[in-house]
């Protein structure tokens, strides 16, 4: 992740929405530093190894005033403010000078969901996918933002009803291990990467040889019928082609639901937006005159923390097919839920984490060779999914900041050459936010589709 925010834009961005009680902004600014300096994944940066011989490292280092950035909008309103958003998703951190900024937007009037349209103070931490993803980055959110923050930056289980060793607690044990024990200079670290580069090529070349027997197994099973098949490829739309205008902005929209208007029985979150989707996004296409007749989603799915304790990154995507040639709304969603849970039992599977083995011992020059010349700015011919749903909930609402009660939280999965359209799914105490991150030249409309979106989620609210 870190190698690849090099070729293009992979941060995450979380967006908090508390009541402004009008705190001093350099009063703020101190509670980050404070809190901040309390948790070890926000005390870290990367440390690269000359000729990238070996893999770059955390650091301990300490808080700047720059990471806390206060933005004045040119009116402080919603609209003002998403227009705001576009430009700041449009910016990168870099890991190696600090992985983490938050950014911080004072007074907005008429934004949703405020009580007695009192101004909303929204921060928005922008982090490097390096650090982590979309689940370690909401428990590091929440330790920053909790209204009773524990000692040494540890999360408030109990307000969570979460045990003691929860995630959070072991990514503070990460955090201090991979700073603590890293400490090695430079010339220390090229001294040993050098010698364990023949050992990790070897490693490389008998873990690839149990990949390609795992991948056998895999065709074996799949063939007898005992594991789902791989989710299928898409022939690339109108929002997959490649964008010929290089200085595009970002366009980003907010839909703040209550969470138990998308919440009907035997379906998920998840699964009630998807299909909303699988009804928007086609009803938009044939509007600009590219209809489509399949139509596909990319969902991130997260892993369990006893699979890969170490793993900053966490997830598998899944491709699921959103059955827009099925009429009927119901066997839709169910058709959905079914595809969901097919990708997820193969995704699963102990065979698949055979890659894994391989990718962890290849030598870094390798991996980074790779990723230098991988075709970032293609679209294939067959595709996972024509846009992105990415859903994390955040927990309960029991954050502040400045003396603010939150209200909800969003996110902005960050598009790419073939995603030129994203959704967030993001939930908080009782309320869910459908985020969409556009490429003006793509979706140069967005509130067009936004309308269309609203509407599906109507009509799907409707189901039994």
């Amino acid at each position: 992740m870190y190698w690849l925010s090099a070729r293009t834009r992979n941060d995450l961005f979380l967006l908090y929405c508390f009541t402004d009680t009008d705190c001093p902004t350099a009063q703020l600014r101190d509670v980050v530093a404070e809190r901040s300096a309390r948790i070890p994944d926000l005390r870290v940066r990367a440390r690269a190894v000359p000729g990238n011989l070996d893999y770059p490292s955390w650091v301990r280092c300490e808080f700047r005033s720059d990471q806390f950035i206060e933005h004045v909008l040119p009116e402080p309103d919603w609209a003002h403010l998403q227009a705001a958003l576009g430009e700041v998703v449009d910016t990168g951190v870099d890991a190696a000078v600090r992985p983490w900024r938050l950014h911080v937007f004072r007074g907005v009037v008429d934004a949703p969901a405020q009580p007695d349209a009192s101004p909303a103070l929204v921060a928005v931490l922008q982090m490097s996918h390096a650090l982590a993803d979309g689940r370690r980055a909401a428990e590091i959110a929440r330790a920053l933002f909790e209204t009773e923050p524990a000692v040494d930056g540890a999360a408030n289980s109990s307000a969570r009803g979460a045990p003691a060793t929860s995630r959070f607690a072991t990514a503070k044990r990460v955090g201090i291990s991979s700073t603590s024990a890293l400490r090695r200079s430079v010339p220390a670290s090229l001294a040993l990467s050098l010698p364990r580069m023949p050992i990790q090529v070897a490693r490389t070349a008998f873990r690839g040889y149990k990949a390609f027997r795992a991948q056998q197994e895999l065709a074996e099973l799949t063939a007898k019928g005992e594991l789902p098949p791989p989710g299928p490829g898409f022939p690339p739309s109108l929002i997959n082609h490649e964008c010929a205008e290089p200085n595009s902005a970002h366009l980003i929209r907010m839909l703040v639901c209550h969470a138990d208007a998308l919440r009907l029985p035997g379906r998920t979150v998840t699964v009630v937006v998807l299909t909303a989707v699988s009804i928007a996004l086609p009803r938009y296409l044939e509007q600009r005159g590219e209809p489509v007749e399949r139509l596909g989603a990319q969902v991130p799915m997260a892993l369990s923390a006893t699979a890969m304790p170490n793993a900053r990154n966490n997830y598998r995507s899944l491709s699921i097919d959103l059955f827009i040639d099925e009429p009927d709304l119901c066997t839709r969603a169910d058709k959905i839920t079914a595809d969901m849970t097919a990708r997820r039992t193969r995704a699963l599977h102990p065979l698949l984490a055979a890659q894994d083995r391989v990718t962890s011992v290849v030598p870094a020059p390798l991996l980074r060779r790779d990723i230098d010349r991988y075709p970032l700015d293609t679209v294939p011919g067959s595709i996972a999914g024509h846009t992105v749903v990415s859903s994390v909930h955040r927990g309960p609402a029991n954050l502040s900041f400045g003396g603010g009660l939150v209200r909800y939280t969003a996110g902005f999965p960050a598009i790419g050459s073939v995603m030129r359209l994203t959704h967030g799914v993001h939930g908080l105490g009782d309320t869910v936010t459908i985020s969409l991150h556009a490429d003006s030249a793509t979706v140069p409309d967005i509130d067009a589709y936004a309308a269309l979106l609203r509407a599906a989620l109507d009509e799907v609210r409707g189901l039994k």
